[in-house]
């Protein structure tokens, strides 16, 4: 047990490490993030299981507070609403569960931030390709190569690591950083 979570440290470290060198491209991020909040816009999240639950973490970071008192900012997680979820996968398909309520929410300037540990997932593909025509500007996180996600997001962080566990750890990572960067405007 002690050597599975040595292990388990050792490639925590490693993947922050990974992480670290992406330190422009997280400030990039920073900077649309609070651009658009300056400018009356909103932050969009989706993403699945995990993921999910980080949209929802990230948002109430925005709406409630991260670190310093500070007026509530609109972050949105497309994933905690059953009955639209029921409702829009019923009707049109799992597929189409985000990039519905981005058709309905999104406006020009807003964030659409997609979350994918494997940069494949078919629904948050499909929300970055409507928060597109919608002209939002899109955010992935993503891990192992980045997959379709990578191409699909205007900037992608790509957390280098192979197991979801650890990049999940650097997608909420990243997220904090974020949010106190935001907290500092």
């Amino acid at each position: 047990m002690k050597n599975l979570l040595d292990a388990a440290f050792d490639e925590h470290q490693q993947t922050i490490d990974r992480l670290r060198r992406q330190s422009d491209l997280i400030l990039q991020i920073a900077q649309v993030w609070r651009v658009a909040l300056k400018n009356g816009n909103k932050i969009l999240f989706c993403g699945n299981g995990g993921s999910a639950a980080d949209c929802q973490h990230l948002a109430a970071e925005l709406v409630g507070r991260f670190v310093k008192e500070r007026k509530g900012l609109p972050g949105i997680a497309l994933t905690t609403d059953t009955s639209i979820l029921t409702a829009v996968g019923n009707d049109y398909g799992f597929d189409r569960v985000f990039s519905r309520q981005v058709e309905a929410l999104g406006r020009p300037g807003d964030v659409l931030v997609g979350i994918s540990t494997s940069g494949n997932s078919p629904n948050v593909l499909a929300a970055m390709a409507e928060a597109k025509k919608q002209g939002m500007i899109t955010v992935g996180f993503s891990g192992g190569t980045g997959g379709k996600l990578n191409g699909a997001a205007d900037v992608c962080l790509v957390v280098e690591a192979a197991t979801t566990a650890r990049v999940q750890e650097g997608h909420i990572l990243v997220g904090h950083l974020l949010c106190q960067l935001c907290d500092e405007e």
